[in-house]
């Protein structure tokens, strides 16, 4: 028999007596829907990377990425057909086999997963930050900080450039 599930009204399901705080699930999935996923809950950070390892993996002149902890991310189909390359230890870059669409990023010394803001299409983007400015081949004047390169609590050297 299932659990007894009540909603009560600030948010919270009671599953069989235990509370569990609601949080909003994103679906998305790779260019031919065989590998898709959920990220639950709220990213870390959001913002635009312009290092010239993003550049070339997302083809296009900025990348905007969305950072979660990684037991918000869930794969619900297609998990064997998901490759990884990773070019530095800093990043594990992750696609499909079947189509080659790309689908996310391990950042295991940042415990954190960047997952594509175009990978989820019904998440409101608002982005905080630009990274790894100092590389940018596309400036956006939109009066958000330009990172040299990565905030300190992340590993950089914290330095902002002028807009």
């Amino acid at each position: 028999m299932g659990a007894h599930r009540l909603r009560s009204a600030d948010g919270i399901t009671h599953i069989g007596g235990r509370a569990m705080v609601n949080e909003t699930v994103y679906e998305g999935r790779c260019f031919c829907g065989a590998v898709q996923f959920e990220v639950s809950g709220t990213p870390v950070a959001m913002g635009y990377c312009h290092c010239d390892s993003c550049r070339h993996w997302s083809a296009g002149p900025v990348n905007a990425f969305t950072l979660w902890k990684p037991d918000a991310l869930k794969v619900t189909q297609g998990g064997d057909r998901i490759d990884t390359f990773n070019k530095t230890p800093i990043s594990y870059r992750k696609w499909c086999k079947q189509c080659g669409g790309h689908l996310f990023t391990e950042h295991p010394t940042m415990g954190l997963v960047d997952v594509y803001a175009a990978m989820i299409p019904t998440l409101s983007f608002e982005p905080g930050v630009h990274v790894n400015y100092q590389e940018a081949v596309l400036h956006i004047h939109d009066g958000k900080p330009k990172m040299k390169d990565m905030p300190k609590e992340m590993g950089g050297s914290g330095v902002t450039l002028p807009e």
